[in-house]
Parts: structure tokens; C-alpha cells; sequence
């Protein structure tokens, strides 16, 4: 059992021996609450806020084309029989990553909890297991194994949704659950803060630690015992995501490369979306905030804006590349966030604008652990209806508009 000792010098090493300062003042269970925290989480990562330049610079960026719908069409009875059969053997399993809180949308759910109905209760959760559900019925029946990766934020919240709901008429049997590791939050000067006197202020670190964490939680083992070769993860926060689809499926089995990546033609090429390319020759995501005006201006040989495709977080990944790839240092984002935080008179402070940073791997950067990446268009109207905002841009109000568009009932 992890001691208090233990934990102290754990803390030391880090600078972060402040997080017991309320430790003669916990009930036992409170304290061993604390160490059990201590214990689990990754500090080695704090000291990047004062040394940004160890950090890995970007490679050389270039252009990497894509699979266009034109092609896609002339041969989409042949890629979806490869993805039907695919997803008939158990080969495909699919991964929702769906770790985050509805805050921005002015919910304290968890944001697959949303509820975007307007005539009718219509949940994010419910439209994605609904559309997951075409690819079962266009299997015969056959339900894609589906892992959930939630977080210490809103397990127990999610898991219980699911259950109320009958689990939105899938098969429970094939719906495991599995939380993400989580990471400390800190100030600027890169000290954690504390949400309570017996609690480090954390958050998810990051949607590309969904892999890892699913071998942490033993469901590798399952993978291996289905014989799924292929995992789709996808966003909670897109209505109108397609998974496991098997015309995409069965793209990327004939590609022969390691993963496959919807893209969506950029509607200008400074949209806020991350960029499909190559960085040193392999391929990469260059994410918007790193675009230069030099590459939003660069053409191809068509006369298109080179850099044209943008991802929309639906990656399907060869299982046997990803184990390969495990255990290799991902990038490092740090993020500046409003953390909410008890202050040192014990009060509980809600932040208006940000006050320090959280610390994520992204999912993107697998991309660029791998040696092959088929970039795959699908319709944007069809497929890519983000909920980031209440309203505007990438809302709820857009993506009911979208669901409206394609027939679906809200």
C-alpha cells in the first residue's frame, strides 16, 4: 500500500510537495483517497512548462492527397463487400472516446448525454449507437464489439446513462467500458493545483492515450480473444459520425496501409480543423494554429489549396501497428485552460478565463508513429457535424440542422 512517505517523496521530486498540506487535517479514507491519487498519477511531465524547447519541433510539412469521393464511388460496391465480410468475422471493433463533460454546452453531464432533440428526447450517445447500428444490420445482425473509453470525470455517469437507456437497443454484451488515464493540472509556474484538500485538480490527458489505456484496463486481451484486427475510434461530439463504416473499412484493408483517416474538404483554408499531410515523408496531422500562411496559400497541381483536407477524428488503425507503436513517447500538448481549484483559505474558485495548464497526447500524433495513412474523403454534409458551442459555429444549433438535412428526426 502506497504510504504517505511514499507519496511525499514522489512529490519532492516533482516540486509538488504542496499537495499535502492538508493531510493531518483528512478523515482515513480521505487520506488514502489522496495517496491512491498520488500514487497513479504522471508528474514526470510538469517541468515542460519552463522547458518548452525540449519539447520536439515539427518536421518538414508537405502535401498528402486523397482518396476523393469520384474514386470512392466507381468502387464502393467493391470496398464495402471487403468491409461487410470485415465486420461479419469480427474483425472490426470500434473505440468512442467519450472521456469529456457537456460545460461548453452548458451541461455538468457528461457530453454524450447531451440531449440535441428538439420535438423529442435525442441524445448524442443515441444518434451515434443508431448509426453504429446501420453497420450491424448491414452484417446481418452481426454487432460491432464497441469499447467506450470514459474518464474518473463522468464513468459512473455515463455508465449508468447507457444502463437507463437499455444501452440504445445495442447488445451490452459487446459494450465494454474503460477509463482513460488521467493527467495533474497546474498553475503557471507549473505547480498542481488542488480541487479539494484531499484532491489534485486533474483532467483526461488526452484522446491519444485511448490505446494504452484500453491494454491498462485488460481489453486487449478481449481484442485478442474476438480476433479484431482493425479499431475505428471516432469523437463523441459528431452526430453524424459514421464508424466502423465498411466502405472506409474496406478502403483501407485494400490500401494495405496501417490506418485509414476521414477527411472533408476544408470549407476555407483557415478553418479551425487539423490538416492531413506529410511531415518529414511520413504521415502527419498539422493541426490549424500551426498553419503558416505560406502552406494555407500553397496549390496543387489541380490548382486546389494543397493543404484541402481536413480530419474529423475518425481513424481506423491496424491493431498489430498499434501494439508496435505502444510503448514509444508520444508529443506532449500543453494546454492552456480554466481549472477550477480550491485556493489556500479553502474556497472553491470556478475561473472566468484561463489560469494555468492541463497536459494531453493526442490521437492525431499516432498517425505519425505509423509508416502509412490512407486519406479518406466522405461527404461533408453527411458526415461532419461537430458540437463544440451551444451556438454558432460547430453547434448544437448546426448540427441540428444537419440531422434535419439528412432526414434524421429530432
Amino acid at each position: 500500500m502506497f504510504t504517505y512517505e511514499q507519496a511525499l517523496e514522489k512529490l519532492q521530486k516533482y516540486g509538488q510537495e504542496h499537495a499535502l498540506r492538508h493531510f493531518a487535517e483528512l478523515s482515513e479514507e480521505e487520506q488514502r483517497a489522496l495517496l491512491d491519487q498520488i500514487e497513479g498519477l504522471d508528474f514526470s511531465m510538469i517541468h515542460y512548462v519552463h522547458d518548452r524547447d525540449e519539447l520536439p519541433a515539427r518536421g518538414e510539412i508537405s502535401p498528402l492527397g486523397a482518396m476523393e469521393i469520384p474514386e470512392i464511388e466507381e468502387k464502393k460496391d467493391y470496398f464495402r463487400q471487403i468491409g461487410v465480410d470485415a465486420v461479419k468475422q469480427t474483425k472490426v471493433g470500434a473505440v468512442l472516446l467519450a472521456g469529456g463533460m457537456g460545460t461548453r454546452l452548458g451541461s455538468d453531464n457528461p457530453k454524450c448525454m447531451y440531449d440535441i432533440g428538439i420535438t423529442k428526447h435525442v441524445y448524442i450517445m443515441q444518434r451515434l449507437i443508431e448509426n453504429l447500428m446501420d453497420v450491424v444490420n448491414a452484417a446481418d445482425g452481426v454487432a460491432v464489439p464497441l469499447f467506450i473509453m470514459t474518464s474518473d470525470k463522468n464513468h459512473d455517469a455515463t455508465v449508468g446513462f447507457m444502463k437507463e437507456h437499455n444501452y440504445f437497443g445495442y447488445d451490452p454484451e459487446r459494450i465494454w467500458f474503460f477509463k482513460q488515464e488521467m493527467a495533474p493540472a497546474t498553475d503557471y509556474d507549473g505547480k498542481v493545483y488542488l480541487e479539494e484538500k484531499n484532491r489534485i485538480a486533474s483532467s483526461p490527458n488526452g484522446n491519444g492515450g485511448w490505446f494504452i489505456s484500453m491494454d491498462r484496463a485488460g481489453l486487449l486481451d478481449v481484442v485478442h480473444e474476438l480476433g479484431i484486427e482493425w479499431l475505428n475510434c471516432f469523437a463523441v461530439d459528431n452526430v453524424l459520425q459514421r464508424m466502423a463504416d465498411p466502405v472506409f473499412v474496406g478502403a483501407t484493408i485494400d490500401s494495405g496501409c496501417a490506418a485509414g483517416a476521414k477527411v472533408v474538404r476544408k470549407v476555407a483554408p483557415d478553418e479551425k480543423v487539423g490538416c492531413l499531410c506529410l511531415e518529414d515523408g511520413k504521415p502527419s496531422i498539422i493541426e490549424y494554429y500551426d498553419m503558416t500562411p505560406e502552406l494555407m496559400n500553397a496549390k496543387n497541381e489541380k490548382g486546389d489549396p494543397a493543404y484541402n483536407f481536413g480530419v474529423i477524428l475518425n481513424y481506423l488503425f491496424r491493431v498489430k501497428d498499434l501494439e508496435k507503436i505502444m510503448n514509444e513517447s508520444f508529443p506532449l500538448h500543453i494546454v492552456e485552460k480554466k481549472i477550477p481549484y480550491m485556493n489556500e483559505q479553502g474556497e472553491y474558485v470556478k475561473p472566468e478565463a484561463p489560469n494555468g495548464y492541463k497536459f494531453e497526447s493526442l490521437v492525431l500524433d499516432m498517425i505519425h508513429q505509423l509508416d502509412s495513412c490512407l486519406s479518406f474523403e466522405v461527404e461533408r454534409w453527411k458526415e461532419f457535424a461537430p458540437i463544440k458551442n451551444k451556438t454558432g459555429v460547430d453547434s448544437v444549433e448546426s448540427a441540428q440542422e444537419l440531422c434535419k438535412k439528412n432526414g434524421i428526426e429530432l
